[in-house]
């Protein structure tokens, strides 16, 4: 019995090492999903509704981040010196498509890093005076996305000002000039100015101080007004500049709801959570093999205007029943 119990042991034993080096039937075999590398030159905090819009539209066009598309993330934080070596890093480690979502500057520094792969923008500018694609039609290269032309609303904005505070006198404007955005925005916000017979100031920002510094030049009286420019520096620091502007008594409005909503008086431009949305189908459509060449620049369409009444009773300002019934949404 011992001597057969022997042999029948140590076949049954080579038949498990064999088994080992056996293709496995029928069990779920790991596989690799396309990433998605995520460049922008803010912070994930001050994104995290407009990043959920970029998931959204990702999610409609049937890819759920874990499940079927993996997600690289490089934040520059505030410093867009980073960005060109956190773009080049997502170029090494061959991601499938870049998305700049509501950053210029990191969409720049995706079409510096690589003309192979392909780079999904949304902007506040203009996408051929920026040099991102030199038709919206036809983009041609590697690089295709969103536009939703803040820059452009800059006599807009003003309007909406001078209708919010009637009275106002004195008129300024706070840019970034390190932003690719600032130039043209300046060209439209000086001609838009002219056109509505409102002169106004141009101040610089690039610092945490020269912001302080700005609005400690600005006249201590009532009638005095700043436009922001749109630009992520400004962005990150919204809740920053909005109590600011209140403990200084000075109106403001911005490019995007988002500084309205931190306390800013008033802001007027796309819907940044749509564009985003908007961004997240076309990743989707080039991961499912559409080329960037062949896909328009989207423009935006939907814009709002958002007050906030709280800060408008803070500055002791009535907002007029007219611009109340045009608001998209009144944050009391």
């Amino acid at each position: 019995m011992t001597a057969i119990a022997r042999p029948c042991r140590r076949a049954f034993i080579g038949v498990l090492a064999a088994a080992a080096t056996w293709p496995i039937i029928g069990r779920a075999q790991p596989r690799s999903l396309p990433v998605i590398g995520f460049l922008h030159s803010g912070s994930p905090e001050a994104n995290a509704k407009r990043l959920e819009g970029f998931r959204r539209g990702l999610t409609e066009a049937g890819f759920a981040e874990g499940a079927d598309v993996a997600i690289e993330y490089r934040w520059a934080e505030g410093r867009a010196d980073r960005l060109p070596e956190l773009a080049a890093d997502l170029v090494r480690r061959e991601v499938a498509v870049i998305v700049t979502p509501g950053s210029a500057p990191a969409a720049l520094a995706a079409k510096q890093a690589t003309a192979t792969v392909p780079v999904v923008f949304a902007t506040g500018g203009d996408p051929i005076g920026l040099g991102l694609v030199t038709s919206l039609s036809r983009p041609a290269g590697n690089v295709t996305g969103v536009a939703s032309l803040n820059a452009d609303l800059a006599a807009k904005r003003l309007a909406i000002c001078r209708e919010l505070v009637p009275r106002a006198a004195d008129y300024f404007a706070l840019v970034n000039p390190t932003s690719p955005l600032t130039e043209s925005y300046t060209k439209e916000l000086l001609a838009g100015a002219a056109t509505l017979g409102i002169a106004i100031r141009v101040l610089r920002a690039s610092t945490d101080e020269e912001i302080e510094a700005a609005f400690a030049i600005l006249p201590r009286q009532a009638g005095t007004v700043v436009v922001f420019g749109p630009d992520a520096f400004f962005y990150i620091r919204r809740d920053k500049i909005a109590a600011l502007a209140v403990r200084q008594g000075v109106p403001t409005i911005f490019d995007t709801r988002d500084y309205a909503e931190a306390g800013g008086l008033a802001s007027y431009g796309a819907d940044f959570v749509d564009l985003m949305q908007q961004a997240g189908n076309y990743t989707a459509r080039i991961l499912k093999g559409e080329k960037p060449a062949n896909l328009p620049v989207i423009q935006s369409t939907k814009f709002e205007l958002v007050i906030n009444l709280r800060t408008a009773k803070a500055l002791a300002i009535a907002i007029p029943n007219t611009v109340l019934a045009l608001a998209d949404e009144v944050i009391d």
